[in-house]
């Protein structure tokens, strides 16, 4: 009975003692607390050597791939930068007391880079700063190819964890201007003639030759009589008729020379910022039909003097150029016609190419010389081959038509000026009064004004 009571006793004490431990299992866990550190700050694939006010006991680090640590001794501690990043590193006392945790920041090596910089680029203005796990750069660079280099260099250090804050100071408007020009000329000759003798019956005989007699109607004989020869001449013929007994005879002679000139000349100007296109015409827009599922729609093709151009202002005083230039016109010799409209061909001389220059410097981009020559003798079998008389019997032709183009393209660095410093062409024409234009008739005053003033200067820009 008594060993029951004693059993009862026991299981009655190790309930109450369980009970009384339940709420203490329960419980969350407490967050160690030490002293904090500001951050480390350790380069990539460099090491700092740290030490520690106490002695330390335990080293740990939450991202090994960021940052790998190495005990020294007691209190010093080896801390290798691996990867750009942050973590944290953990010391604890010989107790297990934290002692504190350190956050380290592992960043691209900026002192090398720095002075890599310092090298490449000289006198460039550019600060580097650290963010994150990439790198910053800002300031103002003389050009645009050296702010690619830095970028390429940063690229180096921090693989595209690169963040440009730079600017590009400096000129960076380009006027170009643009010299179309253009000469053709043009040679013919042409030389034949013909021999008719007409009978009694006043029928007429041609004995030979290239010439236009003609063979129906009549003619005024080349001295002044009636002929019954018909003669039919053009520009730059001479006729000659006499009389023997009953015949009649006719000789026409046909020589004439053509000389042509031709000069075209254009000198647009252009101005656009570095990196975007500008565009120019001047001429016009020619319409053209287009049928489309039995519907005419009317689609319209520039024509004249036509320039697009993209600068890019490299280094300094250095432009590249990307330019496209054309001249065209209206061919009224070459037509076709369809669907009832007639449409004409177009004569034109384009260029496209990309030059690289200085400020101030000339590059002819194009040049085309064209010499087409054409010579051609037609004659009658056997006669036109007789000594002297043989003439008569022959025609001879002969053309030669040249052509030169050049375009010469020159650019300039160019700032803007204040509106009351510029002038416009108008400015200088005085028109005529009442007085002057009706008693006088003085219309040529003002044309000669504007005659003489200068179209050469500057047009709202300041040149470098």
């Amino acid at each position: 009975m008594k060993t029951c009571k004693l059993i009862r006793a026991c299981l009655f004490g190790t309930a109450i003692s369980l009970a009384a431990v339940a709420p203490a299992m329960a419980e969350t866990l407490r967050v160690m607390s030490g002293s904090s550190s500001s951050p480390l700050q350790v380069p990539m694939n460099r090491a700092v050597v740290v030490e520690s006010d106490t002695p330390f006991a335990e080293l740990s680090i939450a991202n090994p791939g960021i940052a790998d640590i190495t005990t020294l001794s007691d209190r010093s501690i080896y801390v290798l930068g691996k990867l750009p990043g942050r973590t944290t590193m953990t010391i604890l006392g010989p107790n297990g007391q934290l002692i504190t945790n350190v956050e380290v920041q592992v960043t691209p090596d900026v002192a090398e880079f720095k002075e890599r910089l310092r090298q490449i680029l000289p006198g460039e203005q550019i600060e580097v700063r650290t963010a994150n796990d990439g790198i910053v750069l800002s300031g103002i660079v003389s050009s645009t190819a050296k702010l690619d280099r830095a970028l390429d260099l940063a690229e180096r250090y921090a693989p595209e964890r690169v963040s440009n804050l730079m600017s590009v100071g400096g000129t960076q408007q380009v006027m170009l201007k643009v010299r179309f020009a253009e000469m053709q000329r043009s040679v013919s000759k042409n030389l034949s003639s013909s021999l008719a003798i007409s009978g009694v019956s006043g029928k007429t005989g041609l004995i030979g030759g290239t010439g236009n007699f003609s063979t129906t109607g009549a003619a005024q004989g080349a001295f002044g009589t009636p002929a019954s020869i018909p003669l039919k001449g053009t520009a730059g013929s001479l006729a000659a008729g006499f009389t023997a007994g009953n015949l009649e005879f006719a000789v026409l002679l046909e020589a004439l020379e053509t000389k042509g000139v031709v000069r075209t000349l254009a000198e647009p100007n252009l101005t656009a910022l570095s990196g975007q296109e500008a565009k120019f015409l001047a001429g016009g827009e020619y319409p053209i039909p287009v049928v489309n599922d039995g519907t005419v729609s009317i689609e319209y093709k520039p024509f004249g003097v036509e320039m697009s151009f993209i600068p890019r202002v490299i280094d300094n005083d250095q432009i590249n150029l990307e330019i496209k230039a054309a001249v065209s016109g209206i061919d009224t010799t070459i037509s076709m016609t369809s669907g009832g409209f007639s449409v004409n061909a177009f004569k034109t001389r384009m260029t496209q190419t990309t030059v690289e220059m200085r400020d101030g410097e000339s590059f002819a981009i194009a040049g085309l010389l064209q010499d087409d020559f054409n010579d051609s003798n037609s004659q009658i079998p056997w006669l036109g081959d007789i000594p002297v008389l043989g003439a008569l019997f022959r025609s001879a032709d002969y053309a030669r038509n040249q052509s030169e183009l050049v375009i010469i393209v020159t650019p300039h660095l160019v700032t803007p000026t204040r509106g009351e410093a510029l002038a416009l062409p108008t400015d200088r024409v005085k028109l005529p009064s009442e007085k002057d234009l009706f008693l006088f008739g003085r219309t040529e005053g003002a044309a000669a004004e504007v005659a003489k003033q200068d179209f050469s200067g500057s047009y709202g820009y300041v040149m470098e």
